[in-house]
């Protein structure tokens, strides 16, 4: 794989309405787990599937590409949503925290103008060269977890809703 590697959802068209509608009933509970607040928004929104039954189509489709990406078996994926409304944007880091082996976003939601997903290859040279991928509702792009990666602003007028994977060994 090179930098990134862009795939097509089989399940995207029909399940994006159904996760679109569950995210807006639910991301706004007290109960739900947020994380990384920059700017007054939480770039980290932790729902499941006992909120939304369509996540788990595609979890198993994310974690197939990914494993056949890998050539590994029994991955696990960790999954979050980024909410973003307009005018905001999403912080330059990694995701080599811990023991991830790929990362990836799938697009729910988006329109023109909603921040392009910028990829930064590692290099030793003083500007490295940078990939400006334009999100596509119901696409994956999967990159490697030590990638440096942010998300430019949302000049739409409407919010963005993507979730962001990384996937790992599975402990059993």
């Amino acid at each position: 794989m090179n930098i990134y590697k862009k795939i097509t959802s089989k399940n995207g068209q029909c399940l994006n309405d159904k996760i679109m509608e569950g995210f807006l009933n639910h991301y706004q509970r007290d109960d739900i787990r947020k994380t990384h607040l920059f700017g007054g928004r939480y770039e980290n929104i932790y729902l499941t599937e006992q909120h939304i039954p369509e996540l788990a189509a595609l979890i198993i489709e994310a974690t197939n590409h990914a494993e056949d990406i890998l050539q590994v078996k029994n991955l696990r994926a960790g999954f979050w949503f980024n909410f973003m409304p307009p005018e905001s944007s999403t912080t330059l880091h990694t995701h080599d925290d811990d023991d991830e082996l790929l990362s990836a976003v799938y697009y729910v939601s988006v329109t023109e103008h909603s921040g392009k997903l910028i990829l930064y290859e590692k290099s030793n040279m003083p500007a490295p060269r940078k990939f400006e991928i334009t999100p596509e509702a119901g696409k994956f792009i999967f990159f490697k977890p030590d990638v440096p990666h942010e998300v430019s602003s949302n000049n739409s007028t409407q919010s963005r809703l993507s979730i962001g994977f990384n996937f790992g060994q599975s402990y059993c």
